[in-house]
């Protein structure tokens, strides 16, 4: 079996209580090579702190062999710079359409993007535009849309299966939409769950977490696609599920999968 030249990482949300010593030695023992840190409020790296503490997480997490592939977190000049100074190369972000509408969102955020340029191009960080379902830029085809123009290097796509499957685009088309713009691929599943019952006056639907196995995003489709195209990136596995309590098993077991996707003999 030869090495996949995939690097595999885990966004570490679902573990904010832990410390730094903690988190390394999980991820580690995992199997990950590396995380998706968040730089949020009330995580070990907060926004306002990130100069002086995400060069100190960095350090921890090398103990126990885990790098930083990305972070999830703000654009400001601070962040930038940290990443830059600690070649953390990627910071995802989701582009929001809140109330105004789509046209008026994406207008908005391209401005937004376009005063960033300066910066990125100064300090060699990628923004990474993550499509998110709901009232987001939430597939592949949006993503396309947004990121036309942009030069990868400075404003690319950081894809999720799960989120795209929500909305019905196909994972092989989704792919081959946003593969000029494709930074780096999440992983996670999920489905359309019925929130009230068939003797309800109107359907109401609600979206349930699960496994790699289980949802609506066929991750063996999703993989192959991926080794026809010869990707060479970071798969980020994202961790979310509806059961919350059973994330720690269900994150193993969704690292085994992935990693049995892409080995040459396959699942």
């Amino acid at each position: 079996m030869t090495e996949s030249p995939i690097k595999f990482s885990v966004f570490t949300k679902p573990w904010r209580t832990q410390s730094l010593s903690e988190l390394g030695q999980f991820v580690q023992q995992l199997g990950f090579d590396g995380i998706e840190l968040p730089v949020r409020p009330g995580f070990p790296v907060e926004p306002e702190n990130v100069a002086r503490d995400l060069p100190r997480a960095m350090m921890t997490l090398r103990e126990f062999g885990v790098q930083i592939l990305s972070v999830a977190g703000p654009t400001d000049e601070a962040t930038l710079a940290t990443c830059a100074e600690l070649k953390i190369p990627i910071i995802r972000i989701m582009a929001s359409t809140g109330g105004n509408g789509y046209r008026v969102a994406a207008s908005q955020l391209r401005r937004e993007l376009d005063a960033l340029i300066p910066r990125l191009e100064r300090y060699g960080v990628t923004i990474g535009i993550q499509n998110h379902n709901g009232r987001y830029v939430c597939n592949a085809s949006g993503l396309r849309g947004l990121l036309e123009g942009y030069d990868p290097r400075h404003i690319a796509a950081v894809w999720d299966a799960a989120h795209n499957a929500l909305q019905g685009e196909e994972p092989d088309l989704a792919l081959d939409i946003i593969w000029p713009h494709l930074a780096m691929v999440n992983l996670k599943n999920a489905f359309w769950l019925r929130a009230n019952g068939p003797e309800a006056e109107t359907a109401e639907w609600k979206v349930y977490w699960t496994s790699g196995r289980q949802g609506l995003a066929s991750w063996p489709r999703v993989v192959a696609e991926l080794k026809k195209r010869a990707y060479q990136g970071v798969v980020c596995l994202t961790a979310e599920y509806s059961d919350e309590a059973a994330t720690d098993r269900l994150i193993a077991e969704d690292l085994r999968y992935a990693k049995s996707l892409f080995s040459e003999s396959g699942a």
